[in-house]
């Protein structure tokens, strides 16, 4: 989300707005990260980790890396904060991904004393600025994800970026293609997949065809014997076994002759006006 308010050249400093939850300061901070392709955008589907940098910046009093974080403010909404923060401290802005919230962790200042909840965001960097509040007292480093988890400091930051590697993972299966297997098709659903694919039979329809022989403990074989005097099909039914589920047998050599075979589970239907054949699979 874009800031409501004008970033201001100067930290905020002091304590007077700072927000408590039961005695516990409330921070709130991002990890922010950009696509390390130019050509790369938000929306591009399945990013992977290692398809994008993230940003740390150093501790003002220790050469110690960590994402940009912060006081919340009574004044302000968390991912204003989040955004403030980030800017201050790590000189860059962008889009704060409020729907991708990482979590909330608790954890003890050791310079301080206290407890903390920190908050954190995914902040998709649109800008890097060279100016900025904090300029003089941090650093700034890009890196890719194993080895921002390696140098940050803060475990409960490190735990916040598995959360976001995470959520990456799952938005990219989530994205995938769905197919559904063909035994779950439905009659209505199968005669629509192969409507375009019809076997068009004429004034003598002659074909014979045994492909793709695959066995199973039992399967239907549907024969299907051309009349040519009749202009039609006539369907013979045969009911046999297989001893072996894993063999496979594909004989498609006797082509044009008097009787067309079709080892499968399926169902033809044959329109005699039309004299053309659609085959539907059941499972």
């Amino acid at each position: 989300m874009a800031m409501t308010k004008t970033l201001s050249m100067i930290s905020r400093t002091g304590r007077d707005l700072q927000r408590y939850n039961d005695g516990c300061r409330q921070v709130v901070g991002c990890i922010p990260y950009r696509y390390r392709k130019t050509n790369q955008s938000s929306t591009v589907l399945g990013t992977q980790i290692d398809d994008l940098e993230f940003l740390l910046i150093s501790s003002q009093k220790s050469p110690k890396w960590m994402f940009p974080k912060g006081g919340w403010e009574t004044d302000e909404a968390l991912e204003d904060a989040a955004l403030r923060e980030t800017f201050e401290e790590s000189g860059v802005i962008g889009d704060v991904e409020v729907q991708e919230y990482l979590g909330t962790w608790s954890f003890k200042s050791k310079s301080q004393g206290t407890f903390h909840e920190g908050h954190m965001f995914p902040l998709l960097v649109t800008e890097e600025l060279d100016d900025w509040p904090e300029k003089t007292v941090r650093k700034r480093l890009w890196l890719k994800f194993s080895e921002a988890r390696e140098v940050c400091w803060h475990s409960w930051m490190k735990e916040a970026l598995d959360v976001f590697a995470s959520k990456l993972t799952k938005r990219n299966k989530d994205d995938e293609p769905q197919t559904c297997p063909f035994d779950e098709l439905s009659y209505e659903q199968t005669v629509v997949a192969v409507s375009n694919f019809n076997t068009m039979f004429y004034e003598e329809p002659i074909i014979s065809i045994e492909a793709n022989d695959l066995t199973c403990e039992e399967e239907l074989r549907i024969s299907l014997v051309a009349k040519p005097s009749l202009g039609k099909l006539m369907f013979n039914e045969e009911a046999r076994r297989k001893p072996f589920f894993n063999e496979i047998s594909n004989v498609a050599n006797s082509m044009f002759s008097e009787e067309a075979r079709m080892s499968t589970k399926a169902q033809k239907m044959f329109n005699e006006k039309l004299g053309r054949i659609s085959i539907a699979a059941f499972s």
